[in-house]
């Protein structure tokens, strides 16, 4: 049995819930996948990245790999931009540096799968972050984030936003 700490940010409250082992767990990481995905069409989500020191976010393939060691790349299913201890990073293959002016507060990603774009934006400054062109989608993609590798040393709650 794996143990989660919901925290909710209303509330300032943590409570601790059983979540099992199933093959739908990341095991390595803290990872979670959205619950509803897409296979056509275009969707948007935002997410308040604010006082994180350690995030990834993004979109994921319905299939990717969840145990062992996982490298969040395109080629293994993974459109991702992160940070870590205030240097910003694309995914991609290879990883590349983001040179951002500002702290980033709130991003917002947004999808096209038949065009095969996956696009990251500084909701605050409304300006581009990265984008991943040109990708091949064949199933299902999630809205995926990430607070780091076997425990969150965030000290603020990751939100997935409502109210864009």
């Amino acid at each position: 049995m794996l143990i989660r700490r919901i925290h909710n940010s209303s509330s300032g409250n943590t409570q601790t819930t059983g979540v099992d082992g199933k093959k739908e767990r990341f095991e390595e990481d803290l990872g979670i996948v959205g619950k509803d995905g897409f296979c056509s069409g275009c969707f948007y989500f935002e997410v308040q990245v604010k006082e994180q020191t350690k995030w990834d976010l993004g979109v994921t393939r319905e299939s990717v790999k969840r145990k062992g060691l996982i490298f969040l790349r395109p080629d293994n299913g993974y459109w991702i931009v992160g940070q870590r201890d205030g240097e910003y990073r694309a995914h991609d293959s290879p990883d590349y540096s983001l040179s951002l002016s500002v702290d980033l507060q709130r991003v917002g990603v947004f999808v096209d799968y038949e065009k095969g774009l996956v696009s990251f934006n500084d909701v605050e400054s409304m300006s581009h972050i990265y984008s991943y062109t040109d990708q091949s989608f064949n199933e299902k993609l999630y809205p995926f984030v990430c607070l780091g590798h076997k425990r969150n040393e965030n000290s603020t709650p990751l939100i997935i936003c409502d109210d864009y």
